[in-house]
């Protein structure tokens, strides 16, 4: 392949959960071992969540999931009531959902390409997959010109993504249908980024402030933890699930120690899950164990499931045997952003 038109070729298409009922193959996983029967005690206790109703759901993204196909998950969870809030890495939500919102795309690559090549034409790699970067910079410059049109002053992450969803309505709507920030905007459901210049957005945080240096936006991360904090205190029970770990598995469970501050004998996660690929035994917190989590006060033990297993592959198993279940009918929405 010689020019750039021949890479960007094949677009990654979302998985649908809706189109398969995975209930019959999940279950069946209950009588065998390892991540497999892991992932059937996950899945249930991810139903579990949605059928309590007192509990909140708050989901946790890392890695480099919508670029490789899992978007239209998240979407519908968040249309179907399925998630109450989200706390993500910028890069999901920024380079990735919000990219596509304005009508790029992520192609199928190969880990063997020639990557001198695909940096001469300006393409980036994510292992499989690719993106232009020439769309990227117009991306990081969208993020500019919300930050532009804000009122010079900090703001939590919750309240930049509101405005990325409310830029989008205002600009005739994403051009596609399964955009998480717009879906998130429409519904009420608090955005977290707790780290939230680690992506576009901090390209565009870089130019914004430069041009204004006197009086511009800027990122009041204590207030992300104040609002997320909030959210705990506001419901009796809470539950999370989380794809991958760093910062937004710490900043969810860290809001239980934050709670109990505030407020004496605040309950711990009473469910938890977590679908990750790390090791515990370096001490990172990626890898550590939910029931290592217990030990500083953040999550019971009599709910909790880690599925040591890649996301693309048990994320739509997990999600989808919740939705095909469908205790997600009798929830009632939060809309949690009201809080705000």
């Amino acid at each position: 392949m010689s020019n750039k038109k021949d890479f960007l070729a094949e677009v990654v298409q979302h998985i649908d959960i809706k189109k398969f009922d995975v209930v019959p193959l999940v279950d069946s996983m209950e009588k065998m071992a390892f991540q497999a029967r892991n992932l059937n005690r996950a899945a249930r206790i991810y139903d579990m969540m949605l059928k309590d109703k007192n509990c909140a759901v708050i989901l946790t993204l890392a890695g480099s999931l919508f670029s490789a196909g899992l978007k239209k998950v998240v979407h519908d969870m968040i249309i179907n009531n399925m998630v109450d809030a989200i706390v993500s890495t910028g890069a999901i939500m920024v380079d990735q959902d919000f990219f596509e919102a304005l009508g790029f795309k992520h192609y199928i690559g190969s880990p063997f390409s020639d990557d001198n090549q695909l940096r001469d034409l300006m393409i980036d790699r994510i292992y499989d997959t690719y993106i232009d970067e020439e769309e990227l910079r117009i991306c990081d410059d969208t993020t500019g010109k919300i930050f532009d049109s804000m009122e010079p002053k900090p703001y939590s992450s919750r309240e930049f993504l509101y405005e990325f969803g409310r830029y989008l309505e205002q600009n005739g709507g994403p051009k596609v249908d399964d955009s998480v920030i717009y879906a998130a905007y429409k519904k009420n459901v608090p955005i977290f980024v707790p780290a939230f210049s680690d992506c576009s957005a901090g390209f565009g945080f870089v130019v914004h402030q430069t041009n204004h240096p006197e009086k511009h936006v800027s990122l009041d991360s204590a207030k992300d933890f104040l609002e997320l904090t909030k959210i705990k205190l506001n419901t009796k029970e809470s539950g999370i699930f989380m794809i991958g770990g760093g910062v937004p598995k710490n900043f969810t469970q860290d809001i239980v120690v934050a709670a109990d501050i505030l407020q004496e004998n605040a309950p711990m996660h009473k469910y938890a899950i977590q679908i990750t690929v790390a090791d515990e035994r370096d001490g990172a917190l990626s890898g550590s164990t939910l029931k290592e989590a217990s030990s500083w006060g953040k999550v019971e033990t009599t709910y909790e499931q880690m599925v040591y297993a890649e996301a693309t592959i048990t994320m739509p198993l997990v999600a989808g045997y919740a939705y095909h279940k469908g205790n997600w009918k009798n929830r009632p929405a939060r809309e949690f952003n009201k809080l705000f």
